[in-house]
């Protein structure tokens, strides 16, 4: 077996594939494991479920073994949470740092995937699964008379070992999505001068992050068996365990009275996180009810600005959750600061950069460094830059250009023995655990080949349309279609707009995994 990424998804994979008896290679582009974990680590890089559940279920050892020391745990501890996972199973040893997969193509002859690198590594494998992340290959800013700018630049996403010096300095910010929002809270506390470039406004929901008392952190360790049930058996895998909210409603926003629906949603707030997702069951599927959710955040963020012309620019027009929810720890305050000046690129879109800065509107801003958060090509675009071709040669790419197909967020025909994870119609998720379950699966499927007395399976092409069909029906059932968003991949130009994510909740998708190996119908084996 050859894996492409030693994220969680790839860590965890190189594990199940020795217990299987596999003989496995990892290629891991960076120098170090943790994947986003690794290449994120952009001041205020933090995750956003709780760590207790954003975390690996499969080793009871692991779960006594390791604390967290906070309830959202920032990206240096996560990265550390890696590498003890990686040193405590003897991962490295099947890893190979600083190599990226260019090429696998499937050979029909020999019936095996065949794999090149940049370092000229040429191998073959009869399993190839890519782990390469869900949102792990970065938009590049391409901005005209940028290759002039002769200032600093620095991506969130690949941002540098060495923390830079921005201390008393002219900065912008371009990009007010998640990853935006925690750089920009953390860079308005030493730049001299902040200038955030938004095209978009997020919706934004205090993190409430705090130090894990002992005390709850001993009861978790306690009760982990109970709280990983609750999350296989939750809609998105995470259950807001500090929190001291009710359990999720089984009711709509519009079955209560206004004062139970506001006290419903000013607990949510005092909780913070992700919390909102769970406030009511229709928040995501009926207009009315998701802009009573709408209305209330747009009122917290007037709340929090002082100026209300800089507030109702910071005010999203959209359905909220349609965009990914952005919990935060200061953010809007530092609107407040007068250091910090929000540009709206629909008043004074960005023109052109200049050796000295950036010209919006009709102004030009001069900058000591300009950081970019402007985000990723979402499920597929890690794959895609990748040469990866199936039978007759036909690449992935190309297929996917005219369609998005998979079955069950894990193949597609005509494409034998690859899998991968975390990847397009998965569903929206805890990753981690999203990991655990489908390399499972894999192994599992792995297993009944064995059995079987054969070496190649791929998705049956009916019931992977079945599927894909089964999949767009929920995503159009909900509100994200409503908006330009990245789970229908409208960030990307000429994207086909599609349902990336399975949006059917974890349940759901398990019974079509399920479903899928009775009679071995979801799969043809090829012998």
């Amino acid at each position: 077996m050859v894996i492409v990424g030693a994220g969680f998804a790839g860590l965890y994979m190189i594990h199940r594939a020795r217990q299987r008896g596999l003989s496995v290679q990892c290629f891991e582009i960076g120098e170090a494991v943790g994947g986003t974990w690794y290449w994120n680590r952009y001041p205020g890089a933090r995750v956003d479920i709780e760590c207790v559940e954003y975390s690996y279920s499969f080793s009871k050892e692991l779960e006594q073994e390791w604390d967290w020391s906070e309830r959202y745990a920032g990206q240096p501890e996560i990265e550390r949470y890696a590498n003890h996972v990686a040193d405590r199973f003897d991962l490295r040893k099947d890893i190979q740092f600083g190599t990226r997969v260019t090429h696998t193509h499937f050979d029909e002859q020999s019936q095996r995937w065949r794999i090149r690198t940049d370092q000229g590594d040429e191998l073959s494998a009869t399993y190839c699964i890519m782990a390469t992340g869900l949102i792990s290959a970065p938009i590049e800013p391409r901005f005209e008379g940028l290759e002039t700018y002769e200032g600093e630049q620095y991506l969130t996403s690949r941002w540098p070992n060495e923390e830079p010096n921005l201390k008393g300095k002219r900065v912008a910010v371009v990009g007010t999505g998640s990853s935006g929002i925690q750089v920009i809270s953390e860079v308005a506390q030493e730049a001299g001068e902040l200038f955030v470039l938004q095209r978009t406004p997020s919706y934004t929901i205090p993190l409430r992050n705090k130090p894990v008392e002992p005390g709850h952190a001993l009861k978790m360790k306690r009760q982990y068996e109970e709280l990983r049930d609750r999350q296989f058996n939750s809609f998105s895998g995470f259950t807001l365990v500090h929190s001291d909210l009710a359990p999720p409603p089984s009711q709509s926003a519009l079955e209560v009275s206004e004062e139970e629906r506001r006290a419903e949603y000013e607990n949510r707030w005092a909780s913070g996180g992700l919390s909102p997702y769970y406030a009511f069951t229709d928040s995501l599927l009926d207009m009315t009810s998701n802009k009573t959710l709408a209305d209330f955040a747009r009122e917290k963020i007037r709340e929090r600005v002082d100026d209300p012309g800089v507030a109702e620019k910071l005010c999203p027009d959209y359905p909220i959750l349609t965009r990914r929810l952005s919990p935060e720890t200061n953010y809007l305050e530092a609107f407040n600061q007068p250091n910090v000046e929000l540009i709206d690129l629909h008043e004074e879109p960005i023109q052109h950069f200049t050796p000295s800065g950036i010209i919006v509107g009709e102004r030009e801003i001069h900058l000591d460094a300009v950081i970019f958060a402007t985000g990723f090509d979402v499920m597929t675009g890690a794959m895609d830059r990748i040469d990866i071709r199936g039978r007759h040669d036909e690449p992935l790419k190309a297929r996917w250009a005219e369609g998005l197909t998979s079955h069950l967020g894990m193949m597609t025909h005509g494409f034998p023995n690859l899998f991968w994870i975390n990847g397009p119609h998965s569903p929206f998720y805890n990753p981690i655990l999203l990991a655990e379950f489908q390399c499972d699966f894999i192994t599992d499927l792995i297993d009944d080949l064995a059995q079987r007395a054969d070496s190649v399976i791929e998705a049956n092409p009916d019931e992977e349309q079945r599927y894909v069909q089964l999949t767009n029906h929920i995503g159009n059932s909900t509100l994200y279609p409503e908006s330009d968003n990245y789970y229908m991949g409208d960030n990307i130009p000429g994207k086909p707009r599609a349902t990336l994510f399975w949006f059917g909740g974890f349940p759901f998708y398990r019974k079509q995994c399920r479903l899928a190996r009775e009679d071995w119908k979801g799969f043809i084996e090829m012998g």
